[in-house]
């Protein structure tokens, strides 16, 4: 993904929530202090892989058969801790640090990468906590545009990241375990960042030419207005 290319998407995204770009800029500029360029060939094997891109939905426990067949495993948040207390090992955790940053840390120390991203109002965890994990484990992340050894793979949520990054190392198959978009029990601004990672994924299948199942039932109602045009 070029930032070119995500740019567009990123604004409509900032509009919806009232973020300040700025402020992301100033979280990627802080993460890029702690942590130097992340060697990319750690992240081999996803090319060619079918990846279980693990989400954090009450169901993932009924699912994660998918995620033990799967070639490799990306979890995003939580999701990390529901495979690893299964047996399920994982090989890529996503996240923007708010939930389980102890997670994050055993995962570097063990030789497993963690993509840490960095946003406007998380600037205190990334200090807090990125410094204490194994700085060749770990891959910095930003949804603004990418500057230094910061990255910027394309996505908005800790799901949604995950499955543009798996995406961006070649991938041959996305799988979707754990994934709920429809949730009464979360609040409105939730809500609304889970119809967002609904809509980017739909611009990701359209972008690899396949149809993920886990939309399946849902693309007609996505809205698809804030996508480029080329993807509708």
């Amino acid at each position: 993904m070029q930032f070119d290319t995500w740019e567009p998407v990123y604004r409509r995204i900032l509009a919806d929530f009232g973020y300040d770009r700025e402020s992301d800029e100033r979280a990627r500029d802080v993460l890029a202090d702690l942590v130097g360029p992340f060697d990319h060939a750690r992240l081999e094997f996803l090319d060619g892989a079918t990846v279980a891109v693990c989400g954090a939905a009450p169901t993932l426990g009924g699912e994660l058969h998918v995620a033990r067949e799967a070639d490799a495993v990306v979890a995003a948040s939580t999701a990390a801790d529901v495979c690893r207390e299964a047996g399920v090992d994982v090989d890529l955790l996503v996240t923007d640090l708010d939930k389980n940053p102890e997670t994050a840390r055993a995962l570097t120390d063990s030789g497993v990468p963690v993509a840490a991203h960095a946003h406007g109002d998380n600037v205190g965890l990334v200090r807090d906590h990125v410094p204490t994990f194994a700085p060749e484990w770990t891959l910095p992340t930003t949804q603004a545009e990418p500057r230094g050894p910061v990255e910027n793979f394309g996505g908005f949520t800790d799901g949604d990241r995950a499955a543009f990054l798996a995406d961006e190392f070649g991938a041959a198959d996305l799988l979707f375990p754990g994934w709920a978009f429809d949730d009464p029990a979360v609040g409105d601004e939730k809500a609304r960042k889970l119809a967002w990672a609904e809509r980017l994924l739909y611009w990701l299948e359209r972008r690899r030419g396949e149809r993920f199942a886990v939309l399946d039932g849902r693309r007609d109602d996505i809205d698809t207005s804030v996508l480029p045009p080329e993807f509708r």
